[in-house]
């Protein structure tokens, strides 16, 4: 028997597939949380958010669970290590579980790709993507988006130049569709074995010169597991070619701001001197991870 789902539009699976609107929306709603003077807005009281991590996370689950706290919302954490998964349980008969059990959304991250998309279609409650494998990350790239307006007030005209392993970022996937949207440009850089061929035609690939002349310099985290894969020699290397290093920082434009999705490999795609150096604004960044995921749990349950 076919389940209907009546969650609709409300579902937050990717920046792809979300209007410029709908983007703008959720941007104006974080700045009035950012405004907003009181810890605590109990907008979603009597509300269940469960918060399913499939994949270990550290800054977005407890970001998520600060904004679901701050809106007045009963917050589940649930683990996939101390879990039935672990048992073989699969992820639609974990989240059906929860729904059946009365939640009123979902936060989900997980590795498997294109998954999040079918469960969407059988799961009756709104569903929020925090991160699927590399397919997309749409709450970091949204925090992006604020951070860069807040910073410019606008997108047209500015360039955004994303650097690193491009092929396994989801932030780089989120942050290609939602700035192209806005009306920036977006370059990308990246070592040949680290590019997405199918991207190319969406955002060209750029030396690490030019890249350093955009508005927007956005590193990327180095993966240092994919060392014993062999997609790095090693993390000197990497810095060597294309860390952004204090000499290289020093080529940018006046104006131009450093971002960083963060964990941080300090030393490796940075250098330590620059991670809050007066360009970087990657601090900043988290600190608007709070607001904007009060804006896009509000408007799954709203």
């Amino acid at each position: 028997m076919t389940r209907t789902n009546v969650a609709g539009d409300r579902h937050l699976l990717g920046l792809k597939s979300l209007g410029k609107e709908e983007i703008v929306s959720i941007l104006d709603r974080a700045a009035y949380w950012e405004s907003h003077t009181h810890k605590l807005s109990p907008v979603l009281e009597g509300k269940f958010v469960a918060n399913m991590f499939f994949e270990n996370s550290t800054r977005t689950r407890f970001s998520f669970e600060v904004a679901e706290k701050r809106l007045g919302a009963q917050v589940l954490n649930f683990a996939a290590a101390a879990s039935s998964v672990e048992k073989g349980e699969s992820i639609y008969d974990t989240v059906r579980t929860l729904e059946s059990m009365g939640i009123d959304a979902g936060v989900i991250r997980m590795k498997p790709i294109g998954l999040l998309a079918e469960l969407a279609e059988k799961i009756k409650v709104p569903l929020i993507n925090a991160g699927d494998g590399n397919n997309e990350h749409p709450t970091q790239a949204l925090l992006d988006l604020y951070t860069i307006r807040k910073t410019f007030g606008e997108f047209k005209g500015l360039t955004v130049a994303i650097i690193g392993d491009i092929m396994h970022s989801r932030v780089a996937r989120s942050n290609l569709w939602g700035l192209q949207k806005m009306g920036a440009t977006v370059k990308f850089c990246a070592p040949d074995n680290m590019q997405a061929p199918e991207l190319s035609e969406f955002a060209g690939y750029v030396t690490m010169e030019e890249a350093l002349q955009a508005d927007v310099v956005m590193m990327l985290r180095v993966q240092l597991e994919r060392h014993d894969k062999g997609f790095i020699r090693s993390a000197e290397d990497y810095r060597a070619h294309y860390g952004l290093t204090v000499e290289r920082a020093g080529m940018m434009k006046p104006h131009a701001i450093i971002m960083h999705p963060a964990p941080i490999n300090r030393g490796v795609e940075i250098d330590d001197e620059l991670v809050e150096c007066d360009k970087s604004k990657i601090f900043t960044q988290m600190s608007h991870g709070v607001p904007i995921r009060m804006a896009v749990v509000e408007r799954a349950l709203s």
